[in-house]
């Protein structure tokens, strides 16, 4: 009975490997198509650009020369934690909104996350080809020493080496498959590890020179610090509008009943009208109010979670979205509020500046990370710039030890992905 049980138990772990060395050897192939011709197409760039900065042309395309490169990285940050359970922190100084092209240049120059950005461009198109290239070979290796033995060596040169096989006989053949054999166990190992040393090359480049503490400490700074406006800012929002809208309306439904009661026995009709009148102005406040609080924090959101207040907010804009929820609990109310509101700024921009007619959703749990993608059919060219939305977007989930990513290539479509550590009730 054991041995019947070890057996059906080693049968699915080899089935399982299997299924591990192919998805290795195919995120292998993806990431030989993105290492080489992306990395090389930013690294010429940003020589070019970069050298071309002393007569001028440089201070105009530098800015979006390595927000580019920034974005290009982004993306491999996000394959790393999805493919490689390897999370690269994001650790770009923020830039003034209204930085004119020269600070901007010199303020992106100064950072030191960009000068790691530019050291990993040449690794990733030397080092991390190669095992991206190794991961994807590898797999398919042992499979031409069986077909060898199945009888391709018939059409195969004299004298074929397969290996350290020479092949010139069915004898030979076989040996060959032995060979695979060998190699395709050694694959089942090696292809995971070579594919999780491409992404630890790549947090290794393009992680922080400083401590990680150290780097932490000021990170965490810099995002307390923009909570800290953020909040400000939102108060005083939160006052002007209750000044101007609903408090405005309330004191004028005060006067209007001052009137209502001074003319209930001289003008019953005009206090009638007034009566009607301080009705409406109750409701406009009310509304006003209503919409006050939603603005601060959605009821839907307090009372349904973060999947149902998405979908509400989705029904309310005028383009078609599709929403794909799957969470087995809720997160901590804070994270809930960051993900809706940086949820709910992405898709204001999509519809405002996008052009796009269709939006996808996607909000899942898992490592620990609150996961959530937008994606459009739009015309691409977002990134994450000062002033940009998604710049506030960042700062947002940066007080929550946030990452942000975005890939929009001009032409779309645009996939925005945010990552919120969490634990779910």
């Amino acid at each position: 009975m054991s041995i019947e049980t070890q057996s059906s138990t080693q049968g699915p772990r080899t089935r399982g490997r299997a299924g591990n060395v192919a998805l290795s050897g195919a995120r292998g192939l993806a990431l030989m198509f993105i290492s080489l011709p992306g990395a090389v197409i930013c690294f010429c760039f940003t020589l070019v650009s970069i050298a071309l900065i002393p007569i001028g042309v440089g201070i105009v395309t530098t800015p979006w020369v390595l927000a580019g490169v920034r974005s290009f990285a982004d993306r491999r940050r996000l394959l790393a934690a999805e493919w490689g359970g390897v999370r690269i922190p994001r650790a770009y100084r923020p830039l003034p909104e209204d930085a004119n092209p020269w600070a901007r240049t010199f303020g992106m120059l100064r950072d030191p996350a960009t000068w790691r950005d530019i050291r990993w461009l040449p690794v990733d198109m030397t080092a991390g080809f190669v095992t991206a290239l190794v991961a994807f070979a590898l797999p398919l290796y042992p499979l031409e020493g069986f077909a060898i033995a199945a009888g391709l060596w018939r059409v195969l040169p004299d004298g074929y080496w397969y290996g350290f096989v020479k092949v010139t006989d069915q004898t030979s053949a076989f040996y060959a498959a032995g060979l695979g054999a060998v190699l395709l166990v050694a694959a089942l190992w090696l292809a995971p590890l070579l594919l999780r040393a491409h992404f630890r090359l790549t947090g290794a480049v393009l992680g922080s020179g400083q401590g990680e503490l150290a780097e932490r400490v000021r990170v965490l700074t810099e995002t307390r610090r923009d909570a800290v406006d953020t909040s400000a800012a939102e108060l005083r929002r939160i006052e002007r509008d209750l000044h101007d809208g609903a408090q405005a309306r309330l004191v004028a439904m005060g006067m209007d009943l001052g009137t209502i009661e001074a003319l209930l026995e001289k003008d019953p009709e005009k206090a009638r009208e007034l009566l009607a009148q301080a009705r409406r102005s109750s409701a406009d406040a009310l509304t006003e109010l209503r919409e006050l609080v939603r603005g601060i924090h959605p009821p839907v959101l307090a009372e349904r979670g973060l999947g149902d207040a998405v979908r509400a907010l989705a029904l309310r804009l005028p383009v078609t979205i599709e929403v794909e929820v799957d969470l087995p609990g809720r997160a901590e109310a804070p994270v809930e509020s960051a993900a809706y509101f940086a949820v709910s700024e992405i898709l204001t921009n999509a519809v405002k500046h996008s052009g796009a007619d269709r939006i996808w959703i996607d909000i899942h749990h898992g490592e620990g990370l609150l996961r959530v993608s937008v994606t459009d059919n739009g015309k691409g060219g977002a990134s994450i710039g000062a002033g940009s939305g998604l710049a506030g977007v960042e700062r947002r989930l940066g007080t929550f030890d946030g990452v942000l990513a975005v890939s929009s290539p001009a032409g779309g479509p645009t996939m925005v992905t945010m990552e919120i550590p969490c634990v779910l009730s």
